[in-house]
């Protein structure tokens, strides 16, 4: 079982960085593999980001490559998207997720309960 809890959400000028966190609980969330994804109102859940359980292998939305990036430390269970660059697009709330896979993959087993971004324009 693993829990997952985002944080770092907010409110930030076009151009601006955050940088969300996931902390999760479990002593197998170095087998795991994580991914961003997100919801915009009235849109459905897209794919942001994803980090495989080694944090060598990473993949990214056309949207995001470049903007965004995915990185994990196994050590404090935290699994990290840094955003830069912001666009009023990238409004959404962003939930992270864990696969039981270990490698990038589609299905994910574990769900946290999100956290809101605003980017203003």
């Amino acid at each position: 079982q693993v829990q997952l809890v985002e944080s770092g959400g907010g409110l930030v000028q076009a151009g601006g960085s955050l940088r969300l966190s996931c902390a999760a609980s479990g002593r197998t969330f170095y087998s795991y593999s994580l991914g961003w994804f997100r919801q915009a109102p009235g849109k459905a859940r897209e794919f942001v980001a994803a980090i495989d359980r080694s944090g060598v292998t990473t993949k990214y939305a056309d949207s995001v490559k470049g903007r965004f990036t995915i990185s994990r430390d196994n050590a404090k269970k935290t699994v990290y998207l840094q955003m830069s660059t912001l666009k009023p697009e990238d409004t959404a709330v962003y939930n992270c997720a864990a696969s039981s896979a270990g490698y990038i993959s589609r299905n994910y087993d574990y769900w946290g309960q999100g956290t809101q971004v605003t980017v203003s324009s």
